[in-house]
């Protein structure tokens, strides 16, 4: 892990509006929930060692997240 710190940016993209479920932004800083169905699971891929890639049916979300953050996060939850 390279030891920088920045905040994890992460994209959403479905094929269609029928798939989203929700979006839900709220006036009070509460916060944003986005809901939706990405479809059948087709694929999982770390793209460049820094971009985790889920690809569904209907949609993919990417993640902005290196391996190593990745594997820690993992190793933490067993």
């Amino acid at each position: 892990m390279s030891g920088r710190k920045f905040n994890h940016g992460f994209s959403v993209e479905l094929k269609s509006k029928e798939f989203v479920k929700s979006i839900t932004l709220s006036d009070d800083k509460q916060g944003v929930l986005l809901e939706g169905v990405l479809g059948q699971l087709e694929e999982l891929t770390l793209m460049e060692g820094s971009v985790l890639l889920l690809r569904g049916s209907h949609g993919m979300l990417m993640l902005d997240l290196e391996e190593g953050e990745l594997l820690n996060m993992l190793k933490k939850k067993k």
